[in-house]
């Protein structure tokens, strides 16, 4: 009798094996797949030109790693991920131009898209423009109007002028105004304006003038608070400013302009540029500034209101300054609407009307 060859169980070796064009991918889809992945950002090597030539290490990194934390900026020149011209540096490096610059790849973080600047602001910022070259913009701010988004606000003035010039290369404040301040405030066209004025303010050779509505009669004699100014927070997390002697120098100059009944228009002079300072020191010297919500007493600032005051009367009203071409200049910005019409109701009561 034959001999049956015994029974096994089938094995994995035994289940049909795939053809060749299941095994493989054809080129074109290996092609296909490569396309599909995410390419991964490599490093950067950037050249410094002279426009970019001054500005330090940490401000320039930040323009080119938008949406990047600060904290990781600083992070990575401190850990020598980024050079200059192959060295290790450090953030308040200036460069220079013919520098080279190595920025390594960080991971940005999509912001969500926030609402954009309507036509009628960008016609509103558009409008308020008192001067313009090819090197600077004076712009006369809105009261309300903060000067850049952030803090909860989708946009400010900068983001809606930028909004209105989609062309323009280089558009940058050179300094800020509280957002309920209205008045003058400076914006660069170029980087060298950027650098010019900016260090012309921190030599105190660009005169602010702010023209302001405090309460009561301010003495002729008192031409100047010198008093140190120092940051704080309540318990609620509101930033504000008082008078320590822990605090920075901090000097502003007075004259009176115009005195009504219970009110007086006066010019102030801040020498030095801390935050708050013409308000502080006008709270501080007896005299808080008219429809200041954070430093004028709770009984003055409803008084105000009962006259008819909706809003913080300081106005910066006057620059006088050197321009990056190397003329004198000097520019006033008329006041608002609401800031007028509470100068003329002190007038008309103080003449009777």
């Amino acid at each position: 009798m034959p001999r049956q060859a015994p029974n096994r169980k089938r094995t994995h070796a035994d289940t049909r094996r795939p053809k060749p064009t299941e095994r493989r991918r054809r080129p074109e889809q290996a092609a296909a797949v490569k396309q599909d992945a995410a390419p991964k950002p490599g490093v950067r090597w950037v050249r410094i030109d002279e426009e970019g030539a001054g500005q330090r290490l940490d401000n320039f990194l930040i323009t080119q790693l938008k949406g990047v934390p600060r904290s990781v900026v600083y992070r990575i020149v401190r850990k020598g991920e980024v050079r200059i011209n192959k060295k290790r540096c450090k953030p308040d490096s200036r460069l220079a131009a013919g520098d080279e610059v190595r920025i390594p790849p960080v991971v940005q973080k999509q912001k969500p898209e926030t609402p954009a600047p309507s036509a009628r602001v960008r016609r509103l910022v558009e409008g308020a423009v008192i001067f313009e070259n090819d090197q600077l913009i004076v712009v006369n701010k809105p009261q309300g109007m903060a000067v850049h988004g952030g803090s909860g606000l989708s946009f400010g003035l900068i983001e809606a002028l930028r909004a209105a010039r989609p062309d323009a290369r280089f558009l940058e404040l050179v300094h800020r105004l509280d957002r309920d301040t209205s008045g003058l405030i400076m914006v660069a066209k170029k980087r060298s304006a950027l650098r010019h004025l900016q260090d012309e303010i921190r030599g105190k050779r660009v005169t602010k003038l702010y023209h302001t509505l405090v309460a009561g009669h301010w003495p002729a004699s008192r031409t100047e608070i010198d008093a140190p100014l120092e940051r704080f927070e309540l318990r609620s997390g509101e930033r504000m400013v008082r008078v320590s002697d822990a605090g920075k120098v901090a000097l502003t100059r007075f004259q009176v302009l115009e005195l009504f009944d219970g009110y007086s228009l006066v010019q102030a002079f801040p020498v030095t540029g801390r935050t708050h300072q013409i308000r502080v020191h006008c709270a501080f010297g007896g005299h808080p500034i008219a429809g200041d919500d954070k430093y004028m007493d709770d009984v003055s600032l409803k008084a105000f209101r009962a006259q008819g005051g909706q809003r913080l009367m300081l106005h910066a009203y006057a620059l006088e300054l050197v321009l990056p071409d190397g003329q004198q200049a000097r520019f006033e910005a008329p006041y608002e609407t609401g800031f007028a019409e509470t100068l003329e109701r002190l007038r008309l009561r103080r003449s009777g009307g």
